[in-house]
């Protein structure tokens, strides 16, 4: 902080010259305006009406920063001291209101210089804790020392919503003092509180200290504790938010610390008792959706999968809830917690994905979880909610260019939420309803496709250049993996309906898309993308490597309904080469093989597929990638029983 000084003093012009007679008559005057001004705010504030909150709160400032002026506008007299400070609290209280807590810090290091004067005492220090130490030292007369307190507690919000933890912690003992001081009445005013309010000659404060020191407490303790956790200190914030859950407070900070107390015992490996903490933060405010979003992955840490889609439903519910989209901790107050909670660890904490997320998420485990009709709606849901959203944005844009924006870990694009949309349906039997999506996906997809598409090795020499040509060649593959996928789901649905050639046609047309895709290395011609490459390319070529795998099986399913087997094990034969864990295109491959007299080379092959299939992880992968569940299956107890009959080799 840099030097305190003194703002350039302001002539009061309205006074004239300023007699011995005059003090009193002024003292009376400011006062009365005081309390005029705190009645005034307190009416309107009564009247309601929150389009005008904004514009009271500016007027009221306004109103009390002009007679602050006046009253410094005289030198420093020891009868105006008391109302001097009392109005600097009312006028600061609504600067750090609306943020400008440079100007509340510039206001209350004046009034309190010009306090110290007639002590004299006249500090100049880049210190601001140690200003403070002197000015609790030098006024202690008991006419000021309530005064400076409920300065003290500005200052206190000033260092919280400014996120100055450090200094709090370092004027800790003083600040504690403080709330003993408030909270016990002592050093205040003695007459009560009726009384003050009846009596003309007490300036009126526009909010009380003891509240709001009560407020500081807590808010401090949320806040360090987080930074604390942020920090990996778990223990050390724990212990704070023990002291903090015994303090009185609006329920939303109970349960933000009943809330941190939870994230602390996460963090420390205690998933039981974390979950009691934040069963008690859901408990005391229902709407504390940063609790269910924790608790949610908890569940999934745990692999409790319907805890976890009961965990997400309710979150998802609580967040289409009017209160939810609201400020958590907005009050009729004119200080808000929210004003003393703004730091990046409470917040990152705090978060929680959009209700959007959360409906994808809901929608993808229930699929998973074999609840695929909830899942099918939930999926419905989210695309209705979408095109609410973006009524135009489909024609307009096209799917490829729409990207949901969301907290938290974003959404995949629109034409993959059309495409999960899509497998689901499929899933639950509804093959029109999925043909339906993936024709949005292909239509606006297809015009936009290269005739052929290829993949260069990234040039170590001009990384910004490629970048750029990168980003560009993963848009047009993207749209290609789109409409490849699109047309594959549509073979599914065929072949779950038995339309053989229909199926056949659609996972043809797959694999002409994929077939365009070259990928040239630095010095070489382009080739054809094969498995060994997938690792080095990452993800869109392992997509394309599944892709042709499923689509060639699908085919070389289909052939062999018709009994065109050799096509079909051409097809199938590919199919392995491109993704060699396929357990479809693996067993019937077995299967035609075996039709076809090759009994021993059908065994092997059924072997190594079952090995595949015990390995094989689909963790992670759009649900539109995932092997069919429908259509032509093939019982491996069944084929263990033929292998069994050709005895030894």
């Amino acid at each position: 902080m840099s030097a305190l000084r003194r703002p350039a003093r302001i002539d009061f012009s309205n006074s004239g010259d300023v007699n011995m007679h005059q003090p009193k008559c002024l003292l009376k005057t400011w006062l009365q305006e005081n309390n005029e001004l705190v009645n005034t705010w307190e009416e309107r504030q009564q009247e309601g009406g929150s389009l005008s909150q904004d514009l009271n709160q500016t007027r009221c400032s306004s109103e009390f920063h002009k007679l602050l002026r006046k009253i410094q506008g005289v030198p420093p007299l020891a009868e105006h001291t008391r109302l001097e400070l009392s109005v600097v609290y009312n006028t600061c209280l609504f600067s750090t209101a609306q943020s400008q807590f440079r100007e509340a810090e510039l206001l209350l290091t004046h009034a309190l210089q010009r306090a110290l004067q007639m002590t004299g005492d006249d500090p100049v220090t880049s210190d601001l804790p140690a200003f403070w130490r002197t000015v609790l030292k030098s006024l202690r007369n008991e006419a000021l020392i309530s005064c400076v307190l409920h300065l003290l507690c500005l200052q206190w919000v000033i260092w919280l919503a400014t996120c100055q933890l450090k200094t709090i912690q370092e004027f800790k003992e003083e600040l504690s003092s403080l709330v003993q001081t408030l909270c016990n009445g002592d050093g205040d005013d003695k007459r009560s509180d009726g009384e003050k309010g009846k009596s003309s000659d007490v300036p009126q404060l526009m909010t009380d200290p003891r509240r709001l020191v009560e407020l500081l407490q807590i808010c401090t303790f949320i806040a360090q504790g987080a930074e604390s956790l942020s920090e990996g200190k778990s223990s050390e914030a724990l212990s704070g938010l023990q002291k903090a859950s015994s303090l009185s407070a609006p329920r939303t900070l109970v349960a933000y610390v009943h809330f941190l107390s939870g994230s602390c015992l996460a963090h420390k490996s205690c998933p039981q008792m974390a979950l009691q903490c934040y069963r008690k933060a859901l408990e005391t405010d229902s709407c504390c959706v940063c609790a269910l979003y924790q608790s949610m992955l908890i569940y999934r840490q745990l692999g409790n999968a319907q805890a976890e889609i009961q965990a997400l439903r309710l979150l998802h519910s609580t967040l289409m809830l009017p209160s939810a989209t609201g400020p958590a901790l907005a009050g009729t107050q004119l200080l808000s917690p929210s004003l003393l909670l703004c730091s990046q660890s409470l917040s990152s904490l705090l978060s929680v994905p959009s209700a959007l997320s959360v409906l994808h998420n809901l929608a993808l485990m229930c699929v998973l979880h074999e609840r695929v009709s909830e899942g099918v709606e939930y999926y419905l849901d989210l695309l209705a909610a979408l095109h609410s959203e973006h009524q135009h944005g489909l024609r307009e844009k096209t799917l490829t260019d729409m990207q949901v924006s969301a907290e938290g870990p974003p959404l995949p694009r629109l034409p993959e939420l059309y495409l999960e949309g899509g497998a689901a349906l499929l899933m639950a039997r509804r093959s029109a309803d999925s043909m339906a999506l993936c024709n949005e996906v292909i239509n606006t997809t297809l015009e936009l496709l290269p005739e052929r598409l290829v993949l260069e090795e990234p040039e170590e020499t001009s990384k910004t250049e490629t970048r750029d040509v990168s980003a560009q060649g993963e848009d047009k593959m993207a749209m290609l993996l789109w409409a490849g996928a699109a047309y594959l789901l549509q073979g599914h649905c065929h072949t779950h309906l038995k339309d053989w050639k229909q199926a056949v046609t659609h996972y043809t047309r797959c694999i002409n898309l994929l077939v365009k895709v070259r990928f040239k290395k630095k010095g070489f011609q382009p080739q054809i993308p094969s498995a060994d490459m997938v690792d080095k390319q990452g993800t869109d070529l392992c997509i394309l490597q599944r892709l042709k795998g499923l689509s060639l099986a699908g085919r070389g399913i289909g052939f062999t309904q018709t009994d065109r087997l050799r096509e079909a094990l051409r097809d199938l034969l590919l199919s392995l080469q491109a993704f060699p864990e396929c357990v479809g295109a693996g067993l019937w491959c077995g299967e035609v093989l075996w039709r076809l007299g090759r009994r021993q080379e059908a065994a092997a092959c059924w072997e190594k597929t079952w090995s595949f299939a015990t390995q094989s992880s689909v963790e992670g992968l759009p649900l539109y990638l995932l092997e069919p569940q429908t259509g032509p299956l093939l019982d491996s107890t069944e084929l263990r029983c033929r292998i069994q009959t050709l005895g030894p080799t």
